[in-house]
């Protein structure tokens, strides 16, 4: 390629307003376990708050490690198919989602962390040619 000569990036916008929408709505569990997660207190990985990957939105997104973790409200129970469905998607992008109630975190926001410190510590190591996140 000369020097005259661009090469053109297409990226996808991604919905930054409704993430920041959803992180000053962010429900009483979230808020909790974000004291936890924020600031690399989880073996060393950055964690963002409500992070757009393709159609969704993560409640919690490692990017680095390709995991999402997922506070479930009562509006779940009503929609398990939907939430099946969507891990299932996500998964077959090579993202690793684990989910955990509302009532988990209030009541053993500890116990939350140590199961998440457990998943991060037995996934590989991350690639350090990862495609942008976002984009499924």
């Amino acid at each position: 390629m000369g020097l005259n000569e661009s090469i053109v990036v297409t990226f996808r916008k991604r919905d930054t307003n409704r993430a920041k929408t959803l992180r000053n709505q962010a429900t009483p569990a979230e808020r909790e376990l974000w004291k936890y997660l924020n600031n690399r207190r989880v073996a060393g990985y950055k964690f963002s708050r409500q992070m757009p990957v393709g159609p969704y939105f993560a409640d919690f997104l490692c990017r680095e490690l390709k995991l999402i973790i997922e506070i479930d409200g009562y509006s779940h129970d009503t929609r398990q198919g939907y939430d099946l469905a969507r891990t299932k998607d996500l998964e077959n992008h090579g993202y690793r989602v684990a989910r955990f109630s509302n009532r988990d975190v209030m009541t053993n926001v500890e116990g939350v962390v140590r199961e998440i410190e457990l998943i991060v510590s037995g996934m590989p190591s991350p690639d350090p040619s990862r495609r942008r996140e976002g984009n499924l």
